[in-house]
């Protein structure tokens, strides 16, 4: 692989460093303390990356295949703008939005420096181009950042630079070998740097971060680079089997140091904007909060901020500009309680009376679930779980006996055919004392959306209408299997032929299961959303694969739409779809 650099070397370069990344997420979550000590830039790093790689994979992957005037070669250029534009629409947190930053100066420096192959550049060419990409990189990474602090990722990222620039004459293989090594050396001083790393014992989680980043890049031109194994135990990586365990006590006593740090709320959004209305928001860093970062160009900037109050800090943005997919997330320990902003699967109880949790409690939600893996999503975030689905209802008996003794119950039906049991539960409810609302959820998609937004610090009220609104923002739509000859609103469907629904009512019909997932996905944003969430079920065609195409569909054609999937194990629909 040392023969060039083009396109195949930089997906190289991403596929290695996103192996990296997530092996190590759970050791750097372990390492934050600065900014704030919140414990997840692994996890940001990783999502970051992660969403930069499939907007590079997908780009790649259409232009080879349309063999128009690059005989199946992606020019580099056109391979980095995808790839940083994909890192800045997924960028998560401080040290995301920072790594967006330095993709969009290596982007910047390529664009100018086809080579005479197909957009590749010779080993010897590319060394000097990739030093001067590096150092491009890290001048826009603290042009970003309001208030540059040494000690951080910035600093490794400078110390990268400084080291490739002195191998920018000897080759390619040497310029990522003194950028991966300069980086490390300065990683190691940053406790020296930064008194809360000294006082915790770690050093700086996004440098950490960016120095595999760049090992992954010296993985992929360099023949004699360690391999991921090696690098991670030369850090000592790669061994925190989950978030709390490592991470807990040097985040304690980092919060204990900062006191109330900087601020309450981590504040994101994408911003579209003129460079000079970007500058502005950056320059009124005193009225926004601290942490502040923005990044980006040509119109499209990531702003990041820390403060106490996040009303400003998006009000900032509105006036510079057109302000979308806003991300509030807690940051202190005590006594915010962490809002996820989609349930992650955990392992759940065998059986759902097994799960005690909140039958006690002053308000309960009793969701029902088509699934087994949809069970879990809901019990992960609270949620009280009756079995249900196309060929099992749940009876009125089961939800008042889930609700237990709960004062406030907050019923989720998640399919029109579950409601009349939960509108009957109500009623049993309400006479032994209980305050009951029936949530308008029509599919287990609009449930999970509104379980996103639940707060029981809320009044009850309140959290009926925030949640009722959650679920009717989300679109809903899935696929089918048509079991006899019937007459549609999309024409007639025969045995066996695959139906596309959105919001219950038949739009799509045909023969591959690929095909119609990607036209009810287009039909779903074709009135705009920003988040799609895909809901795997099981057989006739099996729901990963499927969803996974969708994923690929969408990456090509919406670069503005983020995309999760979950297993859902339901039944009857191999795959349910949302759209918010």
């Amino acid at each position: 692989m040392t023969g060039e650099f083009g396109s195949e070397q930089l997906t190289d370069w991403a596929s290695r460093g996103e192996v990296l990344l997530h092996a190590a997420r759970h050791d750097i979550d372990a390492l934050n303390v600065f900014p704030v000590p919140d414990g997840d830039t692994g996890t940001n790093l990783l999502l970051t990356w992660q969403a930069a790689s499939a907007a590079l994979v997908a780009v790649v992957t259409r232009e080879a295949d349309l063999t128009l005037e690059t005989d199946g070669v992606v020019p580099l250029a056109d391979a980095t703008a995808a790839w940083s534009r994909g890192a800045l629409l997924g960028a998560r947190g401080n040290s995301g939005v920072i790594v967006a930053q330095l993709l969009r100066g290596i982007a910047e420096t390529f664009a100018g420096s086809a080579g005479p192959r197909d957009g590749a550049l010779s080993a010897v060419e590319a060394g000097p181009v990739l030093a001067t990409a590096l150092r491009r990189a890290a001048e826009l990474a603290y042009a970003g950042v309001a208030r540059p602090v040494e000690g951080t990722i910035l600093t490794v990222s400078a110390a990268a630079a400084a080291a490739a620039a002195d191998q920018a004459s000897v080759g390619l293989a040497a310029v990522a070998r003194a950028a991966a090594e300069g980086a490390a050396d300065a990683l190691a001083l940053t406790p020296e740097q930064l008194p809360v790393l000294a006082a915790s014992g770690v050093v700086d989680a996004g440098g950490q971060g960016l120095v595999l980043i760049l090992e992954a890049l010296r993985a992929a031109v360099d023949p004699g680079a360690s391999t991921p194994a090696a690098v991670l135990s030369s850090f000592g990586l790669g061994h925190t089997p989950a978030p709390e365990a490592g991470h807990q006590s040097a985040a304690v006593h980092a919060a204990q140091l900062l006191g109330d740090g900087d601020g309450a709320f981590e504040v994101m959004y994408l911003l579209d904007a003129d460079s000079d209305a970007a500058s502005q928001v950056r320059q009124r860093r005193d009225q926004i909060g601290a942490s502040v970062v923005v990044v980006g160009g040509d119109g499209l900037w990531n702003v990041h901020v820390h403060t106490d109050d996040a009303g400003p800090a998006v009000e900032i943005g509105v006036a510079a500009g057109r302000v979308y997919r806003i991300r509030i997330t807690p940051l202190r320990l005590q006594p915010l309680r962490p809002q996820p902003s989609r349930p992650q699967p955990t392992t759940a109880p065998a059986d759902p009376n097994d799960a005690e949790l909140g039958h006690g409690s002053r308000r309960l939600v009793v969701a029902v679930a088509s699934g087994p893996a949809l069970a879990s999503l809901f019990k992960a975030v609270g949620a009280q779980v009756v079995g249900g689905g196309a060929r099992k209802r749940p009876t009125p008996g089961a939800l008042v006996a889930a609700a237990g003794q709960a004062e406030e119950v907050l019923l989720l039906p998640n399919d029109d055919d579950h409601r009349a049991a939960a509108e009957a539960a109500a009623v049993e409810l309400r006479g032994r004392g209980a305050q009951v609302a029936v949530l308008p959820t029509h599919a287990d998609v609009q449930g999970l959306a509104a379980m996103a937004v639940r707060d029981v610090e809320r009044t009850f009220t309140e959290d009926v209408v925030a949640m009722s609104a959650a679920a009717a923002a989300t679109r809903f739509g899935g696929l089918a299997r048509a079991e006899r000859e019937a007459m549609t609103s999309a024409g007639i469907c025969r045995p066996g032929e695959i139906l596309g629904l959105v919001e219950g009512d038949i739009v799509v019909l045909g023969d591959s299961a690929e095909v119609v997932a990607c036209a009810v996905a287009d039909r779903m944003l074709a009135a705009g959303g920003e988040l799609v969430t895909l809901v795997c079920g099981e057989d006739p065609f099996p729901g990963r694969p499927l969803a996974e195409s969708v994923r690929r569909h969408l990456h090509q054609t919406r670069l503005d739409v983020e995309v999760v999937v979950y297993d859902g194990g339901q039944s009857h629909y191999p795959l349910l779809m949302g759209v918010e």
